[in-house]
């Protein structure tokens, strides 16, 4: 089980995580919008004999904290994770990032690609943006104009009530989009997140370059059933990297981390 809170302590921001397991290979693990580093309990559960596991609440989520000024800069994410990786004492480690996790996965692969011995992307963030995530955060008139949405949902029901009326958004996504905005709260996190780690941006084909130049195995899993990052907008990134798996799972996007713990797909780290 994931024991201790523990934290990296950087400017005005705090990075919370915990740990769990006694084996000699460390996994770094980051949840996805909405949760916290609690979702990957069945991950340590099956892989705590051989690894040691950092499951992290990401910035704006349980017990982690950004300060809402400035975006997170992928400098800045260096900086954090060196001071982990001090405080640790890890030298050499694997990554699992599921949905928006996906992003600081990503980054951690940019900035440490000689240190990462493998990366495991579950239906992650960051490998194709949507048009409605750029729209939201890009440019400084549509962000204004998002912001508002949060301070005046009927504003956000009337957007998507026009959508659905157009046919123009999947159903599925517009569902998703009102779970993960019926509360002011929830909308709050939605804006945060988006707006401050909005430069979390990555070019795919740099970042299947930087797998294949050290010799980094990927593991891609996905939902068959998901709507918010599918199968087929993932196979792309994924045939670029020469070690690579591609998992389809009989699951949503929401589901898709905790049925992925349980996948004997996890443990087998040979990839030809």
């Amino acid at each position: 089980m994931l024991i201790r809170d523990h934290f990296v302590h950087y400017k005005n921001s705090r990075l919370h995580y915990a740990k769990g397991g006694s084996g000699g290979r460390a996994m770094l693990m980051f949840h996805g919008f909405g949760q916290s580093l609690h979702v990957f309990q069945d991950w340590v559960a099956h892989l705590e004999q051989e690894y040691t596991l950092y499951a992290f609440d990401l910035y704006f989520h349980g017990s982690s904290t950004w300060p809402a000024r400035d975006p997170l800069e992928k400098a800045d994410w260096k900086k954090i994770l060196e001071q982990f990786f001090a405080q640790e004492k890890i030298d050499r480690f694997e990554l699992a990032g599921f949905s928006m996790g996906g992003k600081f996965v990503l980054a951690a692969t940019e900035l440490f690609p000689a240190r990462v011995d493998r990366v495991i992307l579950i239906a992650p963030d960051g490998i194709k943006t949507s048009f409605w995530y750029s729209l939201a955060t890009y440019p400084i008139a549509t962000r204004a104009l998002f912001k508002s949405m949060v301070l005046k949902p009927n504003r956000l029901y009337r957007l998507i009530k026009i959508l659905r009326a157009l046919h123009v958004v999947d159903r599925g996504l517009l569902r998703f989009a009102e779970s993960q905005m019926n509360t002011e709260e929830k909308r709050r996190r939605v804006y945060y997140s988006w707006v401050y780690f909005r430069h979390l941006k990555f070019d795919v084909t740099r970042v299947s370059a930087l797998l294949n130049q050290n010799n980094v195995s990927l593991l891609m899993i996905t939902g068959r059933y998901d709507k918010i990052i599918t199968t087929r907008n993932m196979a792309a990134f994924t045939k670029k990297v020469m070690r690579h798996k591609l998992v389809e799972l009989e699951a949503g996007h929401n589901d898709l981390v905790v049925k992925a713990g349980s996948q004997q797909a996890i443990m087998e780290r040979s990839i030809s």
